[in-house]
């Protein structure tokens, strides 16, 4: 069954940095996607989630610096596909990656990833799949078994494939993401990816050379020690979906399982984390 969102319209005064502080703020709360407009931000959260007082903590409302307003509304996830083609921008990475919705140009770059966009992704969706690509364009993934946990719409998956990863295999709870990735994977003509719909309770008995997990703090603080013990010795753990502030809490969980941090990338507040486990 496809899944109910509520769909808050903020208005922000001043947009900047109140906007930030928002989004902030309400990622923690649980929501888990925005979009940002000229007044301020749509901000999107499940409706299993959702409670009647689910932005009671939220202080920048009761800041005296911002004025901000609102409205809400349940939005069915059918909806989704007009928000994409309206938000959805191609992304470039490094000059060698490019991904797309089928109605861009083709840049004609190293790689080029062609997606069509069902569902929407956050503000930070550009700049995590962003950083999550610039890791993986510097990582050997030759013949590595490779997870990507959260998948989306496969966007990291079928990167991996094009670097040579393989077996692969892409979850998400989501089944709008699900179906997506089956469709996404499919035209990109890839073999070695397989879709399945769940949770981290399907990785009890596998393990991988490389983990990507691009999803928000408080599902990977959850789930981060099902994580580290699916990874083999020698293995990189990908972490992404979360803000610079966040780095402490999230590498205390991961260091306390045994992982050593390596590379961290940062951008626009958004960062993506490399770890190894020794």
């Amino acid at each position: 069954m496809d899944n109910i969102y509520i769909e808050y319209d903020f208005t922000v005064v001043p947009k900047e940095p109140g906007t930030e502080i928002l989004i902030a703020e309400l990622g923690v709360a649980g929501f888990e996607s925005f979009v940002e407009n000229e007044e301020g931000v749509t901000a999107y959260i499940q409706k299993q989630d959702w409670s009647t007082e689910i932005l009671n903590d939220i202080l920048v409302l009761k800041s005296k610096e911002f004025i901000i307003s609102f409205t809400e509304k349940e939005v069915p996830q059918t909806n989704w596909n007009s928000e994409w083609e309206k938000n959805f921008e191609q992304i470039q990475v490094d000059n060698l990656v490019s991904i797309r919705a089928p109605f861009h140009e083709n840049p004609q770059l190293k790689y080029d990833i062609v997606i069509e966009p069902k569902m929407s992704f956050g503000t930070g969706h550009h700049e995590t799949t962003h950083m999550m690509v610039q890791h993986l364009i510097n990582l050997d993934l030759e013949g590595k078994k490779t997870l990507d946990m959260g998948c989306g719409t496969g966007i990291l998956a079928i990167f991996a494939e094009m670097k040579g990863a393989k077996p692969i295999d892409a979850i998400d709870i989501d089944t709008w993401c699900y179906l997506n990735s089956i469709e996404n994977v499919a035209r990109n003509n890839c073999t070695q990816i397989t879709i399945y719909e769940g949770d981290a309770s399907l990785l009890v008995a596998e393990k991988y050379d490389v983990l990507i997990a691009n999803i928000n703090r408080n599902i990977l603080l959850n789930d981060l020690k099902i994580y580290t013990n699916c990874l083999e010795r020698g293995g990189v753990l990908l972490l992404s979906g979360f803000y610079k502030e966040d780095i402490p809490i999230i590498d205390a969980e991961v260091s306390s399982h045994g992982l050593t941090l390596e590379k961290t990338i940062e951008r626009n507040n958004w960062v993506a984390l490399k770890y190894k486990k020794v």
